[in-house]
């Protein structure tokens, strides 16, 4: 097709219409996001408003069509194999390894209250899109894409999947623990600090043993790559003897932050009701020299094909984003300093690399630059001025201290997508450090990722750190269309920690402004003892089969008594490290050339 015409709009999807059906568990979070970003509900002229497959309540339809495009589909299912028990939420959350990951911190696997796998599926399905209407608008044809939840949830738990599998075992020991930590005045609280002289400044001005001190900090500063952190309980203990404002005071002396857990009616009654992302112009029709994306056509499989994404991401988020870009055809550039990313050496390590680091890194060019040096600082501009997408999650203020914030790479390159994926996006007033645990803390995630019979607790399973890095892909796609429907205007594009806890927990939050209780019931999501294992029946099913004593039964036994009842469940995977032989993902987990094991791309496009 022609490529469509250029229009004067500052939302990449304007014109175009939306038609969705199938489960709304797979539709909504995508039909709300298209809808943010310019789509109409309703099918345009000459499209269908039914899906072409028949409904089998596991397979939703997406359709995008108008706006001199041609028509652009996803399909999206629970699993991309119909047949291996996966058909909701729960199955799939048991299914991929989520549960066990989540349930590290309490010592068995346990279900997260929320909708985290049906709603990373939904921002895939989006970007799915996106990415096809991207090449459509750059000279490609239209190809449909498929994405499913189960490769969203392999996705999630990608880096402990690779950990379980490197060549070395863990740094940090695995066992039941961690925070929050709770006040004589019986406040819970979140702790962070990235500095161990923070960490011990902290806990010596509560006079804590410096024996728990000493051996608190290293399962304190793994918790982000276990899941877990078995703290001396003498920290616990040290925690209950002092109240919350003499808490806030120590923090306040040694570094180190605090945060108060929020409750979801809190969160609900202050928030403003922003979109997860932000997209603001530079202008219009400043589409700059020649480059190579203009002479590289996309293919099918690989919409961003011809394009180049200069990436300063630290941790996961930043990472994560331009890795997705990168699967989906764009040639990454990783910034690194001198020496290279010391996160390289983080154990444990598949032939000499950190497994983890290779899960979020893999297929990557690495450039080392010192953003210390003036004469680098200019070397990463010239850079910038040949690149599609500048990516980065440095702390709010450093890019404009450095020289590269949007207005200044935007000087050299004014068609360039700067995106920003940071911690708060600047609307909350006196925010804590923007980590995920934080944003947790602060945001009422803590709370909606347990039901009412468990204390409120930030997961220790870094969910919004993954869900801020697919938003942050999400967000660079939606600011590569908008330029190329703009007449190649640059674009700022900015997501956060924030904004995924937001799209994480807004059904909680509407049930807490409609003055309902935001928690889902007691037991929501806990898997059943079995006599070799654990089993998770579906949501609707999962009342009725908690009935049933399973504990002296095997697993498969287990399941064929609950079949017998009508009742539908799939075994819980309890390690990571089980996904590579398990049945119901034949041929998914590979090993790349580390050695590292690998999930299979999110999305297929045909």
């Amino acid at each position: 097709m022609a490529s469509p015409a250029v229009t004067r709009t500052v939302r990449p999807l304007e014109g175009l219409h939306l038609a969705a059906s199938g489960p709304p568990g797979l539709t909504g979070l995508a039909a709300e996001h298209l809808g943010l970003l310019g789509a109409r509900a309703g099918a345009g002229a000459g499209a269908r408003a039914e899906p072409a497959e028949p409904r089998d309540g596991r397979t939703a339809h997406i359709a995008l069509s108008g706006g001199d495009f041609d028509r652009q589909d996803a399909t999206v299912r629970w699993s991309a194999h119909r047949s291996n028990g996966m058909t909701d939420e729960a199955t799939v959350q048991a299914a991929t390894g989520i549960m066990a990951v989540h349930g590290r911190r309490d010592g068995a696997p346990r279900g997260l209250a929320v909708d985290y796998a049906a709603t990373a599926t939904g921002v895939l399905a989006v970007q799915g899109l996106l990415a096809g209407l991207l090449a459509q608008a750059r000279g490609g044809g239209a190809a449909g894409v498929s994405t499913s939840a189960d490769r969203a949830g392999l996705l999630a738990v990608s880096q402990y999947l690779a950990a379980a599998g490197a060549d070395e075992g863990e740094a940090a020991e695995l066992a039941p623990g961690g925070p929050p930590f709770t006040s004589a005045d019986g406040v819970l609280f979140e702790l962070e600090t990235l500095d161990p002289g923070a960490w011990a400044a902290f806990w010596r001005a509560l006079e804590a043993p410096f024996g728990a001190v000493r051996a608190g900090w290293r399962p304190f500063q793994f918790r982000y790559a276990t899941a877990c952190a078995p703290f001396p309980t003498a920290l616990h203990d040290t925690a209950r003897t002092h109240s919350w404002r003499r808490i806030e005071a120590a923090a306040a002396a040694s570094g180190a932050e605090v945060c108060r857990l929020r409750t979801l009616a809190e969160r609900a009654a202050e928030r403003d009701g922003a979109a997860p992302w932000t997209l603001a112009p530079y202008g219009f029709g400043h589409r700059t020299r020649a480059t190579h994306r203009d002479r590289v056509a996309p293919a099918p499989a690989r919409p961003l094909a011809g394009l180049t994404v200069l990436e300063a991401g630290r941790r996961i988020q930043a990472p994560l984003a331009a890795r997705l870009l990168g699967l989906l055809g764009a040639d990454v550039v990783r910034i690194e300093p001198p020496g290279g990313d010391p996160l390289r050496g983080m154990p444990p390590a598949c032939s000499g690399i950190s497994a983890r680091w290779l899960a979020l890194n893999r297929g990557k060019r690495a450039v080392e630059v010192d953003i210390k040096s003036a004469a680098d600082r200019r070397r990463l501009r010239q850079m910038a001025a040949g690149a599609d997408v500048f990516l980065h999650n440095w702390a709010p203020g450093k890019a404009a201290a450095l020289g590269l914030d949007s207005v200044h790479l935007a000087a050299v390159n004014p068609a360039l997508v700067y995106t920003y994926t940071g911690g708060w996006a600047g609307r909350i007033p006196g925010a804590p450090m923007g980590t995920d645990f934080m944003v947790q803390a602060r945001t009422g995630v803590g709370e909606a990722a347990r039901p009412q019979d468990e204390a409120p607790a930030p997961s220790l399973m870094t969910l919004l750190d993954v869900l801020g890095g697919l938003l942050g892909a999400e967000a660079a796609l939606a600011g590569l269309l908008l330029r190329e429907r703009s007449g190649g205007a640059g674009v700022r594009v900015d997501s956060s920690l924030l904004g995924a806890a937001d799209v994480l927990t807004a059904p909680a939050l509407r049930r807490a402004l409609r003055g309902e209780d935001p928690r889902r019931p007691a037991g929501f999501r806990r898997p059943l003892r079995t006599a070799d294992g654990w089993i998770a029946p579906t949501d609707t099913c999962a009342r009725a089969a908690a009935a049933y004593d399973l504990r002296e039964l095997p697993t498969a036994e287990a399941l064929a008594q609950l079949r017998a009842h009508g009742l539908s469940a799939t075994p819980v995977t309890a390690e990571p490290a089980d996904l590579h032989h398990d049945p119901r993902f034949p041929g998914s987990i590979s090993r790349d050339a580390h050695g590292a094991p690998a999930v299979p791309d999110p999305w297929s496009f045909v």
